[in-house]
């Protein structure tokens, strides 16, 4: 199961930067033009959970797989992308296939040329913004009539969500965005048979320069205050302390230069950890001598489905899942001891993964 953010931005924001940084690659290519990145580039980062180190030490495992998540460096929208200005519609379909949006803000200035003349973040904001609410507009127009049909000839369940579609429909045409209607349970369905962009849980990454990546600066302030009112979640990096930092192989010196700059925590790990927020996940572990690995499963998702995440066969012949709490391993100091004092617990195919489970699954072949 893979989750993936897609990073969204202007031209010229910093996306392809915090790209490279993100994944220690050169894959995405910066460059002072719009369009630099004509394809979507594809990058997989390991979630920082101090967790699994301490797992692994205490159970002696020779190697560490952590869990990862997907980013996708989506090349830059301009005003206009919605009615193929730029290279837009390929883009936005890009932006239509990821989980959840990392929306990359410039609040630097400098000399690399910004696309629309001048620094002004919440302007560009509402530029992406407006371009991907007219692409969800322009999609749901196109099925309003098919729609409209069906509910015509009497099918109940027609009626139901083209009901429901309407209101939707007069949402995303009043400008807010799909992730903010309130959706009843029984219009869950439908709403996600919409497949809307707007609908993406979004992250605002406000990319300052260098000496403003400890506190932010006035431009950042306005994209924190913006999120907010949105109930949205943002972030404030320097793309190029990031750049800086992937180039360091040795963890000392990243420390040191993470504390030379005012920070406790690369802004790379501030994104991903947002980006884990902003899905819904939660992590469980498998752990042994060979290795210890953490795994990725939406919160709510029942045992069968988590030991799925690992191999179908053990979601097919799932029996129980023994299953040992965080807490409780590094408490008692591993996994015979847990078993000695009684804490193992055995759950079956209702229970529901929780944060920080040890599993041991046991499954019919």
């Amino acid at each position: 199961m893979g989750f993936n953010c897609g990073i969204v931005g202007l031209p010229n924001v910093g996306k392809s930067t915090l790209f490279n940084a993100l994944t220690s690659s050169a894959a995405a290519q910066a460059a002072n033009y719009p369009f630099c990145t004509i394809e979507s580039n594809i990058g997989r980062v390991g979630v920082p959970d101090s967790r699994l180190h301490k797992l692994a030490q205490l159970a002696k495992s020779a190697k560490i797989i952590p869990t990862q998540l997907e980013f996708v460096d989506i090349a830059g929208l301009v005003k206009g992308a919605s009615q193929g200005e730029g290279l837009g519609n390929q883009f936005l379909g890009h932006i239509r296939s990821v989980d959840a949006i990392c929306h990359v803000v410039r609040c630097f200035e400098g000399e690399i040329t910004h696309v629309e003349g001048t620094v002004d973040p919440i302007r560009d904001i509402e530029i992406i913004n407006t371009e991907l609410l007219l692409s969800d507009l322009e999609s749901l127009e196109k099925r309003k009539e098919a729609l409209a049909k069906k509910a015509r000839v009497g099918d109940v369940e027609a009626k139901k969500f083209y009901a429901f579609f309407e209101t939707i429909l007069q949402h995303i045409q009043a400008g807010h965005a799909a992730r903010t209607f309130k959706v009843l349970a029984n219009d869950i369905a439908y709403f996600s048979q919409l497949q809307l962009i707007t609908a993406k849980p979004i992250v605002y990454v406000c990319n300052v320069d260098e000496s403003s990546a400890a506190k932010g600066n006035l431009y950042s302030e306005r994209v924190v205050k913006y999120a907010a009112a949105e109930q949205a979640l943002s972030v404030v990096i320097s793309a190029e302390i990031e750049a800086q930092l992937s180039l360091l192989q040795d963890q000392e010196e990243r420390l040191d230069y993470l504390r030379s700059m005012g920070l406790q925590e690369t802004g790379l790990d501030q994104v991903i950890k947002a980006g884990f927020r902003l899905l819904n996940l939660l992590t469980f572990f498998t752990i042994g001598p060979k290795e210890a690995h953490a795994w990725t499963v939406r919160r709510g998702t029942k045992a069968p489905q988590a030991a799925g995440v690992i191999h179908s066969d053990f979601e097919k012949g799932f029996i129980r899942a023994e299953t040992i709490s965080y807490a409780d391993y590094v408490n008692y100091g591993g996994e015979s001891q847990v078993k000695e004092a009684g804490k193992m617990r055995l759950e079956g195919k209702e229970y529901m993964t929780q944060d920080g489970d040890i599993f041991h699954f046991r499954f019919n072949v």
